[in-house]
């Protein structure tokens, strides 16, 4: 009868538990070699003892076990090595094994059951299997409980006994799969965060470079052009080649210093803002552009706003001084409306550039743009960037200074 299964089936639950915990025991260390032990003395435990006088348990020699029976029990000993990786065939083989000894003394292998049982709930992904195994163990539990005149509340203790071992291999994988889920989540999350601020980097990395390189080309192309009539001026361009260059270098030094995580960063400036649009302006002034600036803001921005707003001015400037050249007219508009404020920077496109501003912006857009506008939108705002129907281009951002960014 199943009256051994208690003593028989308890080391099924234990290392389910000690598995699923913080505690990393031998199930989980070396779990082959661990359900290889579990199969060693669970096939010793139901060959070797057998129920004596007072429900106590005795030892019995081997020698007085039938042969076949032997044979039935060795099989499903051996069969539980494979638990992990086939569970259903596991519990099949338990339980054919068991019909044969049903309302004999030989009807010992419920605690091979019910650790296969388990096993299905840990092991098996799919979730019909279960119930079955289940039913059909307390079939064969009533049989042999009818066959042996068992009192009936042995038998349901038995049901519970059984329902209860796959119902806690299913809750440990349940509980098993959402730490992988939520693991698998925080690593997503941790790549789209890298990811973005990858993005953010790039797009300052971006900002500087294109800035500066493009005046050092706009100066050394002017110093090239009159170095045989004006020694003198292709001298005083190459020395604003030479400024660039090195305020290139000190922006790009401050932000890969933001990146060493072990960095000394008390020389550290901070990031710019529309406050250093006067020091801007005459940058591009030097390099030849033609602009003014109209209007200002005079409410403190947040610094998020702060500085994209100053990324946006220089990008779409760099981009005039790129696609159309020195001597373009060019107009920055700053206003405050309401909880934003609105850039506008307008050029008349006719410089002296050799692309023309509708070639410029013909085909896909570059980083340029692109990174202006996700910048709009990660503070929530909007960018539109499109020709004038007579001639130039016009670029107009809005950025919110209140709420929180989407």
């Amino acid at each position: 009868m199943i009256r051994t299964a208690p003593h028989a089936g308890t080391p099924g639950p234990g290392p389910g538990r000690r598995a699923s915990g913080s505690f990393r025991g031998p199930f989980t260390r070396w779990p082959r070699g661990a359900d290889a032990v579990l199969a060693t003395v669970l096939f010793l435990l139901t060959a070797l003892l057998e129920e004596g006088p007072g429900d106590s348990l005795v030892v019995r020699p081997v020698t007085s076990v039938l042969q076949p029976a032997l044979l039935l029990i060795t099989l499903a000993g051996a069969a539980l090595y494979l638990r992990r990786r086939r569970p259903v065939a596991v519990l099949c083989v338990a339980l054919v094994a068991w019909l044969p000894t049903l309302g004999s003394s030989y009807s010992v292998l419920g605690g091979v059951v019910i650790v296969a049982l388990y096993s299905v709930g840990r092991h098996d992904d799919d979730n019909r299997w279960g119930p079955l195994g289940v039913g059909a163990a307390v079939v064969a539990l009533t049989i042999d409980g009818v066959l042996l005149s068992t009192p009936w509340e042995d038998i349901g203790f038995g049901y519970v006994f059984m329902f209860g071992a796959w119902y806690l291999g299913r809750r440990l994988r349940l509980r098993a799969g959402r730490a992988a889920r939520l693991r698998q989540e925080q690593a997503a999350e941790a790549r789209r965060i890298v990811a973005e601020e990858r993005t953010h980097i790039a797009r300052e990395l971006h900002d500087v470079v294109a800035h500066r390189v493009s005046m050092m080309t706009v100066q050394a192309g002017a110093a090239r052009m009159v170095a045989a009539e004006d020694p003198q001026g292709a001298l005083e361009a190459m020395a604003a080649v030479e400024e660039a260059g090195r305020q290139a270098l000190d922006e790009l030094r401050h932000l890969l210093g933001v990146l060493r995580p072990n960095a000394e960063r008390d020389g550290l400036g901070p990031q710019p803002g529309l406050a250093d649009l006067p020091r801007l302006v005459a940058e591009v002034r030097e390099a030849g552009l033609d602009v003014s600036v109209t209007g200002g803001i005079r409410d403190p921005l947040p610094a998020r706003v702060d500085l994209s707003a100053y990324r946006i001015v220089q990008e779409a400037l760099t981009n005039v001084l790129k696609h159309s050249g020195p001597r373009t007219r060019t107009e920055v508009r700053l206003r405050a409306e309401g909880d934003g404020i609105t850039i506008e920077v307008l050029d008349d496109g006719r410089g002296t550039a050799v692309r023309s501003v509708s070639a410029a912006h013909e085909g896909l857009p570059g980083h340029g743009i692109v990174g202006m506008r996700e910048r709009a939108l990660l503070l929530g705002g909007s960018l539109d960037a499109q020709q004038c129907p007579g001639g130039g281009f016009r670029l107009t951002a809005h950025l919110p200074t209140k709420g929180e960014p989407t």
